[in-house]
């Protein structure tokens, strides 16, 4: 199968791995029985371009059971899991392009490779992809049916192409799923992010300042799981919603201006811009550790702290970049600014993805059967989705839940009955 992957050999250990994380993702695991005897994607092309990770390769495995072709890219230079890439290519039949490490020139010629197979349906994770479709493929849209998105950043560029008129095609905020921003956001993040971070370092978490930059899921997931291991959690907010509910949960909450003075770990967690800059770098304790759990390195204005830097170096451990300033204090910035908890960790556990990636099988099924007639516009996932998701996720989890009596349901349905 067409495939650019670091080495073939190194397959067997993936597929181990991959089949591991099958262990734990139980819900997806029985779409892919349903999806092996019913081929709901027969025929159909997919292209993806998403973290390569033994997870993912579950979702694959499933796409391909349901008798699709898999197209699959990486959406992050440093996130791909090079044994899954093989064990894709070798393995299970996936088309696979993906070099943990992978230049920026190669990054996007594996973008093109994905884009090349003529896809169907497309699922991203930070709207690369359908963004590539857009601006250098459009002849795609006549065979192109609808796409996917995973992340909070893919859904604020693809919001932004529909408010500008520029979207062409029907798109499913797989990110905006229930079953997904509750789960894989606050959990899957919270916990990923602080390992990331830990495995990169070493560090001590209890007892540090640690700034959590933004408190939507990622933060408050980010932000809980620091907290629960000792730290003195700081968030940074613009959303007086957002700030207000950070207060209430018990954090510090402050400007990043003077959050920057008293850090000593930062992480930002935004889907924004430059959200730590060259002032706040500056006003910085020597030694600060500075990570990146957004989806994109932007989140840091990297550029503009090694114009501020009179040396830069790599760090004493890997993934650490050592920053010296005029003044001689040193920021320690890890994994290049990219996801923190895929560059220097393993991603989200399996077991939070289930419900994130059956959500993705799921809806790929859902445009399939409804092809032509969804809106050129940003949708949401469908409720029956998330319900299905959640209650058989709950019952792989051995865990019962009532069920309304006929009175209760009749009371809720009505207005008559008052004090």
């Amino acid at each position: 199968m067409p495939h650019d992957v670091k080495d073939l050999d190194l397959a067997a250990d993936g597929k181990k791995r991959i089949e591991w994380a099958d262990n734990f993702m139980l819900v997806l695991k029985r779409i892919r029985k349903r999806f092996e005897k019913e081929k709901p994607l027969d025929g159909v092309t997919v292209g993806c371009c998403m973290h390569v990770t033994t997870e993912t390769a579950n979702l694959m495995r499933t796409l391909m059971a349901g008798g699709a072709s898999v197209n699959l890219c990486a959406s992050n230079p440093l996130s791909t899991q090079d044994d899954v890439a093989a064990a894709l290519a070798a393995e299970y039949g996936g088309n696979a392009f993906a070099i943990r490490g992978e230049d920026n020139e190669t990054y996007y010629d594996h973008i093109k490779s994905v884009a090349a197979a003529k896809p169907n349906l497309t699922m991203d994770d930070g709207c690369d992809l359908i963004a590539y479709i857009h601006s250098e493929a459009p002849e795609l849209f006549e065979t192109l049916w609808g796409s996917m998105e995973e992340t909070t950043t893919g859904i604020i560029r693809l919001r932004a192409m529909e408010r500008d008129n520029a979207l062409k095609v029907p798109v499913i905020a797989v990110n905006d799923a229930k079953t997904k921003h509750f789960f894989d956001n606050r959990y899957g993040t919270g916990q990923s992010t602080v390992d990331g971070i830990i495995r990169a370092t070493n560090v001590l978490m209890a007892g540090r300042n640690v700034v959590a930059c933004g408190y939507g899921w990622c933060g408050r997931g980010f932000a809980m799981r620091a907290s629960g291991m000792g730290a003195r959690v700081i968030v940074t907010e613009v959303d007086a919603v957002k700030a207000l509910e950070a207060a209430m949960d018990g954090y510090q909450v402050m400007p990043i201006a003077e959050a920057a003075k008293v850090g000593e770990v930062f992480c930002t967690l935004t889907g924004n811009k430059h959200v730590i800059r060259t002032e706040h770098f500056e006003a910085m304790r020597d030694g600060a550790i500075v990570a990146n759990s957004g989806h994109f390195n932007i989140e840091l204005d990297l550029e503009g702290l090694g114009k501020i830097a009179k040396e830069v170096k790599p760090g004493s451990r890997e993934l650490i970049t050592e920053y010296t300033l005029a003044s001689g204090k040193r920021i320690f910035v890890l994994a290049e600014g990219r996801l923190v908890n895929l560059a220097a960790a393993e991603g989200h556990p399996a077991s939070v993805m289930d419900m994130s990636f059956a959500v993705q099988a799921l809806t790929a099924e859902y445009v399939v059967k409804n092809k032509g007639k969804l809106d050129v516009k940003v949708n949401n996932v469908p409720d029956e989705i998330d319900e299905f998701v959640s209650r058989i996720k709950l019952e792989t989890m051995s865990i019962d839940i009532d069920t309304l009596t006929d009175e209760q349901a009749r009371y809720l349905s009505s207005w008559q009955e008052g004090t």
